[in-house]
């Protein structure tokens, strides 16, 4: 029979070294681009945006819609990208410590 205690601690453990990788989502990020470059917007492993950079030659009056779309297109791909960046890190902090139970995806409770 396994020591309750020890499951205890082991449960304490895991609960710190999840919210150590969510405490640590602040600092990874990812740059999606749009319009070849034209657009491009930063996020980080909250799935926050950081920066917005747009290229002078596109911020015209009559390439507002065009623009919008640019800069949709640049944060969505961003937060495609630091999603995939962000599950690898807490796959990394809390490896071994949720069991590998098949058919049991563990990686969206975070």
């Amino acid at each position: 029979m396994m020591d309750m205690s020890k499951m205890l601690g082991k449960m304490k453990e895991m609960q710190e070294k999840i919210k150590e990788a969510q405490d640590n989502l602040e600092n990874i990020t990812a740059t999606g681009e749009s319009g070849a470059s034209m657009v491009k917007a930063t996020v980080n492993g909250k799935k926050r945006v950081i920066k917005l950079e747009i290229d002078d030659d596109i911020v015209k009056k009559e390439d507002k819609e065009l623009m919008g779309d640019l800069i949709v297109a640049a944060v969505n791909k961003a937060l495609e990208n630091v999603e995939e960046k962000a599950n690898e890190e807490l796959r990394k902090t809390t490896s071994g410590m949720i069991p590998n139970i098949p058919g049991m995806d563990f990686s969206k409770m975070f």
